[in-house]
C-alpha cells in the first residue's frame, strides 16, 4: 500500500502527524510490512504560519499511482481552493482508490472536485465554506462516504489514523497501535 501525504504551505502540522504517526506504526509493527509513503508538495519546502519546514519527497509529480492520498488542514487551505495549478495537481488524484482529509484539508478536496455527490465534514468552523462543495455537511468527528473520508478539525487527525488502522489492517492493529501511543482518546 502507497500513501500521498499531500503537504502545502500554511498547513497545521498536528493535521498532518496526527494521522501520520499511528500510521507509520502499522509498518514498525508488521501489520502492514510494505506500507510506504511520500511527502508530497507543490513546492520544494513548506511551512506552517509560525515557520516550521518540511522538506516533501516529491514535488509536482502525478499523484495517480497511490492507493491513497491524506490532505491535512490548516490556513493554506483557504486560498489554494483557488489556485488553478494546485488543484490541477491534486486532480492527479482522480484514479486513487481513497482520498481522505484532516479538517480543513476537505476544503481542497471538495475545490478539486472530488466530494461534489458525497457527505463530508471539516472543522466546525468551516461548515458554510465546505457546503458549496459536497451534498451534505455532517457534524461528525469521521464521515465515511466510499471512497472518500473527511474528519473534524485538528485533534481528529489521531482518531483518523487509529480509524485507518483498523480498516486497513485489524481492529487488533488498532488497538496495538493505540497501545503504543498510550492515546485513551
Amino acid at each position: 500500500m502507497k500513501i500521498a501525504y499531500i503537504l502545502f504551505n500554511g498547513i497545521t502540522w498536528l493535521d498532518f502527524f496526527g494521522v501520520y504517526d499511528p500510521l507509520t506504526r502499522l509498518q514498525s509493527l508488521k501489520f502492514i510490512p510494505k506500507l510506504h509513503w511520500d511527502l508530497c508538495a507543490f513546492t520544494d519546502k513548506v511551512s506552517d504560519n509560525f515557520g516550521l519546514q518540511v522538506v516533501p519527497t516529491k514535488i509536482k509529480e502525478s499523484l495517480a499511482a497511490y492507493d491513497a492520498i491524506i490532505v491535512p488542514g490548516g490556513f493554506g487551505t483557504r486560498p489554494l481552493r483557488f489556485d488553478k495549478a494546485f488543484l490541477d495537481w491534486i486532480r492527479t488524484a482522480e484514479p486513487v482508490k481513497q482520498k481522505i482529509s484532516v479538517c480543513t484539508g476537505s476544503l481542497i478536496l471538495g475545490a478539486a472536485g472530488f466530494l461534489s455527490h458525497r457527505r463530508a465534514t471539516t472543522n466546525f468552523q468551516e461548515y458554510d465554506i465546505l457546503k458549496p462543495y459536497c451534498k451534505e455537511v455532517v457534524a461528525e468527528r469521521i464521515v465515511e462516504d466510499q471512497n472518500i473520508i473527511t474528519t473534524g478539525a485538528v485533534s481528529s487527525s489521531i482518531d483518523l489514523g487509529l480509524y485507518l488502522c483498523e480498516k486497513w489492517a485489524s481492529k487488533e492493529a488498532a488497538l496495538q497501535v493505540r497501545k503504543r501511543m498510550e492515546y485513551r482518546g
